[in-house]
């Protein structure tokens, strides 16, 4: 957070307050589903988690900015969807008498903060490359 304060101190609030958009608009899209039919995405998110963490350790070798951007577009798209898939998942689990709404929570904390992350990255990016052409 120290670089994106050194970038531009309105990064973080403009971050942190489209994450509260895009974490309502799917939590609501989620409740709002007549039928649990995010709960399907399960195998398919997972796969493509290990796909970003492939990547993200073939990154680690190779440097290369492409797959940079495809793990932090592909990682917003992701999250974005774990909204939807834990919000209907925790529904189901209440339905079946799971209660433990800590870690329910938390399931849901850390899609905000990894959607977060990711939000403040990229407006750290475009506001550093418009610094440079001016």
């Amino acid at each position: 957070m120290d670089a994106v304060i050194e970038i531009d101190r309105s990064i973080i609030p403009t971050a942190f307050l489209a994450t509260c958009v895009i974490f309502a608009s799917f939590s609501l899209s989620a409740l709002w589903a007549k039928e649990r039919s995010y709960l399907y995405l399960g195998g398919t998110l997972l796969s493509c988690m290990t796909v970003l963490l492939v990547l993200g350790l073939a990154n680690i070798f190779m440097g290369s900015y492409l797959i940079y951007q495809i793990q932090l577009y592909g990682g917003l798209a992701l999250f974005c969807a774990f909204i939807l898939y834990d919000t209907q998942l925790i529904i189901e689990k209440r339905k079946n008498g799971d209660t433990d709404f800590i870690w329910h929570s938390v399931d849901l904390f850390l899609d905000f903060i990894n959607i977060f992350r990711r939000l403040m990255i990229i407006l750290a990016e475009n506001k550093e490359s418009k610094k440079r052409k001016n």
